[in-house]
C-alpha cells in the first residue's frame, strides 16, 4: 500500500518547517507532527508578563535569518514578516558612561570607534563586501565545493584565531568589547576556536543586513513557514508527540527537527547501536537563564547609544565578559554575568501598551543550573542603566528546566542545539560526509544540532530536505 505521504517532518521549529517547504516546493507530499498545540519551536511570542505586552520566548534578534539564503527565496513580506531594523545593531556600554557601537554603516561605526577606526575598516570592510557570497558558504555543509572560493578563504584567514587574539587587533577598550561580545554569542570560552569566527560574522551581518527584529513578534516567522507550507499541501498536525516509531504514519522518509538525544530515544533500535552510541557522545553546552520584563519606560541607560540599539551586551569589558564566560564552561555561576539583552519595543510599538516598554536578557549558565540567576541579571543592567529596577512593572522569569520545558530540544536549557565547538560545527551531530543522513537510509536530521548550527534560518532543514530528496525521495 502506498504510504499518504512521502515524507515525516517531526517538529515544527524553523528547521522542520524550512525542510517540509523545501520538500513541499518539490512536489512531494509531507507532513508535519509537532507535540505543542501551537507549531514554531523557538520562534514564539507570547503575553508572559502582563496583558498587551509581546514577549519573544526565545529568538528575538534575527541577524542570520535577515541573510538566509532558504529565507531569501521566500516571499516572507507578503506572508507577514516584516523586519524592522533598530537604530543601531549593537551596542556595548563601559563602566565609564560611554558605549561602544555596531552601526549599520561601516563607515560610521569606524569613526564612533576613534583611533581604532582604521582597523575596523581592514578587518570587517573586505568581509561586508563579499557579505552575501560568505554567507552562502558559510551556512553550507561542511562537505561542499565553495561557491565563491577564494571570498571564503580570505575569511578563513581571518577566522582562524580566538577571539581574545582577534581582540589584540584593537586599541581601545570599545572596540575589544564589541569583538568579545559577539563572540560569546558562541557559548565558549573566548580563548577557544571558533570564537574569533563568531565575531567576524555577526560583525559582517551588522553591517551587511542589520540585527532586525520581527514587527509584531519572531511568531510571525513561525507563521510565515506554516502558512507557505500551507500554500504548497502541507500538513501540519499539532499536538502529536512522538516517543517511537509506531507514532509514525508510515512515509518513504522522515525527517527529525530533534537533538541526537531525542532521535536516539525515538529510533530505538532502528538505528544501529554504534550511530547510537556516537549520539549519546554528543555534547551538549552551556544553558540560558533568562528574564523578560514589561517596564514603565525605556531602559536608562547611562549611555544614550544604548537607546539605540536593537540588542546590548551587558557585562564591561572583553577580560571580565572572558573571565565570566571561562567560569560557566567550567561549571561555574558569574557573580556578574554577561547578557545578552534585546529592547524590540524602542523599534515596534506593537510589542507594548502606549508609553510601555518590553525587554529581556539572558545570561549563560552551567547546562541544568537551578541556580537563580535573576537578582545577578537585574544587578548588571542597573550598573549601567541607574533606575532600571525601578521601570519593572512585571517579570517573567525562566531556569534551564523551563526552557527545556518549553521545547524539548533545548536540552539542560541550551539553546543552540548543542556545544559550538570546532568539532561539533564539523562533525555534528556525529562524523559522517553528510551529517544529515543516519544509518537509516529513509531517516534523516535536520535540527540545529546539524550545520551550519544555531539560529533562525532554516538551512539545516533545506539541506537535510535536499539530501532526503537526492536520497530516500528520488
Amino acid at each position: 500500500m502506498r504510504p499518504k505521504h512521502d515524507a515525516v517532518v517531526v517538529g515544527s521549529g524553523p528547521n522542520g518547517l524550512a525542510a517540509a517547504i523545501e520538500l513541499a516546493r518539490a512536489g512531494r507530499s509531507v507532513v508535519v507532527l509537532e507535540a505543542e498545540e501551537v507549531p514554531g519551536g523557538g520562534t514564539r511570542t507570547e503575553e508572559l508578563t502582563l496583558p498587551g505586552f509581546l514577549h519573544d520566548v526565545c529568538s528575538s534578534a534575527h541577524p542570520v535569518g535577515a541573510a538566509s539564503p532558504f529565507f531569501a527565496s521566500l516571499p516572507l513580506a507578503d506572508l507577514g514578516v516584516h523586519w524592522v531594523q533598530p537604530g543601531a545593531p549593537l551596542a556595548h556600554p563601559l563602566d565609564d558612561g560611554s558605549a561602544a557601537v555596531a552601526e549599520r554603516s561601516l563607515d560610521q561605526t569606524a569613526v564612533g570607534l576613534g583611533r581604532d577606526g582604521p582597523e575596523w575598516r581592514r578587518t570587517f570592510g573586505p568581509l561586508v563586501k563579499e557579505g552575501h557570497e560568505l554567507v552562502e558558504d558559510l551556512l553550507a555543509p561542511p562537505a561542499h565545493v565553495p561557491r565563491h572560493p577564494v571570498a571564503l578563504a580570505r575569511f578563513g584567514v581571518r577566522a582562524t584565531r580566538p577571539a581574545l587574539g582577534l581582540a589584540r587587533r584593537f586599541e581601545t577598550e570599545g572596540a575589544r568589547a564589541l569583538v568579545g561580545g559577539m563572540a560569546a554569542h558562541s557559548v565558549l570560552p573566548l580563548s577557544r576556536l571558533p570564537t574569533g569566527g563568531v565575531a567576524l560574522f555577526f560583525g559582517m551581518l551588522a553591517h551587511l543586513v542589520g540585527w532586525p527584529v520581527v514587527e509584531g513578534g519572531s511568531q510571525r516567522i513561525a507563521e510565515a513557514l506554516v502558512a507557505q507550507l500551507g500554500s504548497l499541501g502541507g500538513e501540519i498536525l499539532t499536538g502529536r508527540p512522538v516517543h517511537s516509531p509506531a507514532d509514525l504514519p508510515p512515509a518513504r522518509a522522515v525527517l527529525f527537527d530533534v537533538t541526537p538525544r531525542q532521535l536516539a530515544r525515538i529510533a530505538g533500535d532502528a538505528l544501529p547501536a554504534r550511530y547510537r552510541r556516537r549520539l549519546a557522545r554528543f555534547r551538549y553546552g552551556p544553558a540560558i537563564f533568562k528574564v523578560d520584563w514589561a517596564l514603565d519606560g525605556p531602559i536608562p541607560w547611562k549611555a544614550e547609544a544604548c537607546g539605540r540599539a536593537g540588542t546590548v551586551h551587558v557585562g564591561g569589558s572583553i577580560e571580565e565578559l572572558a573571565s565570566g564566560e571561562a567560569d560557566v564552561w567550567r561549571g561555574e555561576h558569574q557573580d556578574r554575568p554577561f547578557l545578552i539583552l534585546v529592547q524590540p519595543s524602542l523599534f515596534d510599538p506593537t510589542r507594548a501598551p502606549p508609553g510601555r516598554h518590553t525587554a529581556w536578557a539572558y545570561c549563560h549558565v552551567p547546562n541544568g543550573s537551578t541556580v537563580d540567576m535573576r537578582k545577578r541579571i537585574e544587578g548588571q543592567v542597573e550598573r549601567f542603566a541607574p533606575g532600571f529596577r525601578d521601570r519593572i512593572l512585571a517579570r517573567s522569569v525562566w531556569f534551564p528546566r523551563d526552557i527545556e520545558r518549553h521545547n524539548e530540544n533545548y536540552v539542560g536549557g541550551d539553546i543552540s542545539g548543542g556545544a559550538q565547538t570546532l568539532w561539533q560545527l564539523i562533525a555534528r551531530p556525529a562524523p559522517r560526509i553528510v551529517p544529515y543522513e543516519t544509518p537509516d537510509p529513509t531517516m534523516f536530521l535536520c535540527s540545529s544540532s546539524t550545520p551550519p548550527g544555531a539560529g533562525v534560518h532554516g538551512m539545516c532543514g533545506y539541506h537535510a530536505a535536499r539530501s532526503a530528496l537526492r536520497h530516500a525521495l528520488r
